[in-house]
C-alpha cells in the first residue's frame, strides 16, 4: 500500500508511515523513510494510539520547502499532519464477536429468551424442533457473562458442554 504513494508522490522527499493491526494492537511499525530517527513515524503512530485505533494505516507525504524544520519541527508537523488525517475519515467501530451456540429442551424457551432479551447478543441462527437450537452473537467482552447466566437453565448445552 504503501508503494502506491511512492509511485504517485515520486517526487516527494519522504512518504513517512505507520500502522496498528489486529483487535490486540500487537502488530505495529512506523517508518520515518529518512527522516531523522524517531521524528516521523512515531508522531503517526502517537496519534493512532491517541484514538485507540486499530487495522489503519497513515501515511504523510512531505515535499521540502526550503525552509529546515528540525527535530520539534518535524515531530509537530508528522503530529498534525496525522491527526488531521485522522480527523477528516470516517472512523468505522467494529466489535470482535464470539459465536455461542446453545441446545435446550422446549419447556426451556422463555428462560433462554428472556436471558437473550436482557443480555442483547444477536440470534445469528434458532431452531426449534425436539430440541431448540440457537446460535447467538456477542462481543467477546461480555460472552462470558451470557454463558454463565445460560448455564444456569436446566438441560442447556453450550458449545457441546453442559
Amino acid at each position: 500500500m504503501v508503494e502506491k504513494y511512492r509511485k504517485e508522490y515520486y517526487d516527494a522527499r519522504h512518504v513517512c508511515y505507520a500502522y496498528m493491526l489486529g483487535h490486540e494492537r500487537k502488530i505495529f511499525r512506523a517508518c520515518d523513510d529518512g527522516e531523522p530517527s524517531g521524528t516521523a513515524g512515531k508522531p503517526i503512530l502517537g496519534q493512532i494510539n491517541s484514538r485507540e485505533l486499530t487495522d489503519v494505516l497513515v501515511v504523510v507525504v512531505r515535499y521540502f520547502g526550503g525552509i529546515k524544520l528540525g527535530t520539534s519541527g518535524l515531530i509537530s508537523a508528522y503530529k498534525a499532519a496525522a491527526a488531521d488525517a485522522l480527523e477528516n475519515n470516517e472512523i468505522v467501530e467494529k466489535t470482535v464477536d464470539e459465536e455461542i451456540s446453545i441446545k435446550f429442551e422446549y419447556p426451556f424457551l422463555n428462560e433462554v429468551m428472556r436471558i437473550v432479551k436482557e443480555e442483547h447478543p444477536e440470534i445469528i441462527r434458532q431452531s426449534f424442533d425436539t430440541d431448540c437450537l440457537m446460535i447467538l452473537g456477542i462481543r467477546k467482552s461480555e460472552a462470558e457473562k451470557l454463558k454463565s447466566r445460560l448455564l444456569k437453565v436446566e438441560t442447556l448445552t453450550i458449545n457441546g458442554s453442559k
